[in-house]
């Protein structure tokens, strides 16, 4: 008894449209990687400097949203705000150093003084009670809001 012959198998190559696109393929991985190498030695450059603004901005922020939440939920004691204010007036004492660019600029001066003032009455005379808790946030948020209407 013979084995029968395997049938013959006619191999094509493959067409110049799959080799482009594979050879696409490949360079946009590779070139997707150089990308993401690039940015991120980039950003190994930036110091600390570069960060502070951002930083500054971002405290501000959670202190902020740490205030609105505790009014959202009743915790409107003195005690549960002090904290946050003290905070956020720690953090206005950064603002010029933050940026320095911007030091000089007298409406710069003014909101940040007016940020710095308006800590000061919150924490001299603490929010006792939601509705006084809202307003500190009401105002201390105007002199955020207007220092950005006006600088950014």
């Amino acid at each position: 008894m013979s084995t029968p012959e395997p049938p013959h198998i006619v191999h094509t190559p493959p067409s110049a449209t799959a080799r482009y696109a594979v050879v696409f393929g490949i360079g946009l991985v590779v070139g997707i990687f150089a990308l993401v190498v690039v940015l991120r030695a980039l950003e190994s450059r930036r110091g600390w400097q570069d960060h502070y603004p951002t930083a500054l901005m971002q405290l501000y922020q959670a202190h902020m949203a740490g205030l609105e939440s505790d009014a959202s939920a009743g915790r409107c004691a003195a005690a549960d705000a002090l904290p946050h204010l003290r905070a956020l007036r720690v953090l206005s004492d950064d603002l010029a150093p933050a940026f320095p660019d911007l030091r000089d600029h007298r409406r710069f001066a003014e909101h940040a003084d007016t940020a710095r003032r308006a800590l000061d009455a919150a924490l001299a005379a603490p929010p006792g009670d939601c509705a006084s808790l809202r307003t500190t946030i009401a105002v201390i948020g105007e002199t955020c809001s207007g220092c950005h209407r006006d600088l950014r």
